[in-house]
């Protein structure tokens, strides 16, 4: 620890050689003491107080020596033993999804269709003529009662039509890649049972070949073209605003549940450059590292503006573009090498070219950007492990990372590790779907290739973590619990435990692993002198509590930058 300090002190010192001539004194602002602190820092993983300058952290140390270098006008703060730790950086999520999730029907805890088309019979009470009704969480596999006549275990959509026949009504599946519509929708879509399938996405019909109101994949794109005709009637100042709304609810949630940094999986040019005027003026509350959406090919020069690091005192980063190569398990999306047990002959959806991607690979090879592909199954996996091969070759130092990397094949588990690819994971996957994924892919595939964290780890490769909200609620605290016991929290179901992470492990995913799979490992993820003040302080020990504590911790503080944005005795 003295010699711990004495690093601090080092650091302190070059600090205080940069403050202006006018500062009075290189003193820190904050001292937090009586904590305990696990750092993520190897070398140095564990302390009792911590000193914060300006958005910096200071020293990092214990209590008395600390409190030695308090000024005047110092604030310390006894933690009271409390746990702290770096603040968590949601490692995969849809920041603008999260924020509509709050103010759109949120279905993600429904339990039954009757429940879903109650909901949305309130919704259309207030609607106003017109209005479209958009919702999203629902999940035919996690229903604890039977919808009646169903396909692929989707409802029809003829209770949904019945209570709204006017609104029309889109509801998202909880992957996000399927959803449900209904006749008013439809209509307005133009389609009937005479329309194709398009490339890449399924029109879900009945044996007589009857919409159900289901589509899946790209075909959601026919019901999403009169949907966004419709948003797209406001002014931009309407825009504007509606899109702020949605930045302040997403932050503020993510703020309530410890999160200082959050990883955007994927915008538009549009929704980038609003997020940079908010970082650069001092309206983003947190940190934001976002993915461009992956742009059409007339649009691909526009990533020669690209990257943009650390903007808004490190309030917004792109560096990345966001493809998608195939869709979820729970809709039969994810593109398999061998059929789906549960529906035999079919494979999955393979939603964007191969080509499409290899060219995607070479803008960013060319522009100097992470690529970021969603993959879910065992064939796009292999597909996108092919296309990093060909373009960077071996030990490549990219850190390209394939979002998601639920279901490998055996053979592949090596190849990221060897390719330099990050698996960028989501943990609550894994117990959310395992009522499921057997089903789905037979107990072998099960077994040694899904959400496969502990081979992966055991083969060198790195891992990222996160939720992927708004598909499963932003909290990282679930997130961790099923990370170190791969146990659902309301039945216990276990799914191959061999696969978990130790405890430290878990907490490196959240911190310094993310930070890392964003080249952020020397500004944010773990508490060094120098970084940027990022805390969470909680109720319980999540290095040593019981692994059931971990879903009853409560997050005290949130700091980001030194500056205290949540704060539970405050709420």
């Amino acid at each position: 620890m003295k010699h711990f300090l004495a690093l601090s002190i080092f650091v302190l010192l070059l600090i205080s050689c940069s403050l202006s001539p006018n500062s009075k004194s290189a003193t820190p602002d904050l001292i937090f003491v009586n904590g305990n602190f696990f750092t993520a820092d190897s070398l140095h993983p564990q302390a009792t107080a911590l000193a914060i300058m300006g958005d910096r952290i200071f020293a990092v140390g214990n209590d008395a020596d600390l409190k030695k270098l308090a000024g005047k006008n110092t604030q310390i703060i006894d933690l009271q033993g409390a746990f702290a730790m770096p603040g968590f950086i949601e490692g995969h999520g849809h920041f603008n999804g999260l924020g509509a999730s709050l103010q759109n029907l949120n279905l993600i805890n429904t339990k039954s269709w009757t429940e879903i088309t109650g909901l949305v019979a309130e919704k259309v009470k207030t609607a106003k003529p017109g209005e479209w009704i958009e919702g999203r969480g629902w999940h035919q596999e996690k229903w604890s009662e039977s919808p009646g006549a169903t396909v692929n275990g989707y409802p029809f959509n003829t209770d949904l039509s019945a209570v709204s026949p006017s609104n029309p009504i889109v509801l998202y599946h909880a992957s996000g890649h399927g959803l449900i519509a209904n006749a008013k929708a439809i209509e307005l879509a133009d389609i009937s049972r005479e329309t194709s399938d398009p490339i890449g996405g399924r029109i879900v019909r009945d044996a007589r070949g009857n919409l159900t109101g289901v589509f899946e994949e790209n075909a959601m794109d026919l019901i999403e073209k009169p949907f966004y005709d419709w948003k797209n009637l406001r002014s931009e100042a309407e825009k504007i605003a509606a899109f702020e709304k949605t930045t302040q609810l997403a932050a503020a949630e993510c703020l309530a549940k410890g999160i200082t940094s959050f990883q955007d999986a994927g915008s538009s040019f549009w929704d980038l450059g609003q997020y940079r005027r908010l970082a650069e003026t001092d309206q983003l509350p947190l940190r934001l590292w976002a993915m461009a959406s992956q742009p059409k090919a007339h649009d691909i020069p526009k990533l020669a503006a690209f990257p943009q690091i650390g903007l808004g005192n490190q309030h917004f980063t792109c560096r990345a573009v966001k493809c998608y190569f195939d869709g979820a398990l729970g809709s039969y999306g994810a593109w398999l090498l061998a059929p789906y047990d549960d529906k035999p002959g079919f494979v999955g959806q393979n939603t964007t070219p191969l080509d499409t991607i290899a060219r995607m690979a070479q803008a960013c090879h060319q522009y100097g950007l992470q690529l970021c592909v969603h993959a879910i199954g065992d064939r796009a996996n292999r597909e996108v492990l092919n296309v990093v091969e060909k373009e960077l070759g071996a030990k490549n130092n990219q850190r390209w990372r394939i979002e998601h990397s639920q279901h490998i094949d055996k053979q592949d588990i090596p190849r990221f590790e060897q390719l330099g690819v990050i698996a960028s994971m989501q943990a609550i996957h894994c117990t959310s779907d395992a009522p499921f994924v057997v089903k789905r892919l037979g107990e072998e595939r099960a077994r040694t290739g899904a959400y496969a964290w502990r081979s992966l780890l055991d083969s060198g490769a790195h891992l990222a973590n996160g939720t992927d909200a708004p598909v499963e609620d932003v909290d990282p605290l679930p997130c961790l619990y099923a990370a170190v016991t791969r146990k659902r929290a309301d039945t216990g179901l276990e799914f191959f435990s061999e696969q978990k992470m130790t405890r430290e492990e878990a907490l490196f995913s959240y911190t310094i692993w993310n930070a890392w799979a964003a080249f952020e490992e020397k500004e944010k993820g773990s508490l060094m002198p120098g970084k940027l003040a990022d805390i969470v302080v909680l109720s319980k020990d999540l290095l040593h509590c019981a692994p059931e504590d971990i879903l009853q911790a409560k997050v005290l503080k949130t700091v980001v930058g030194g500056k205290v944005k949540f704060d539970a005795e405050k709420k």
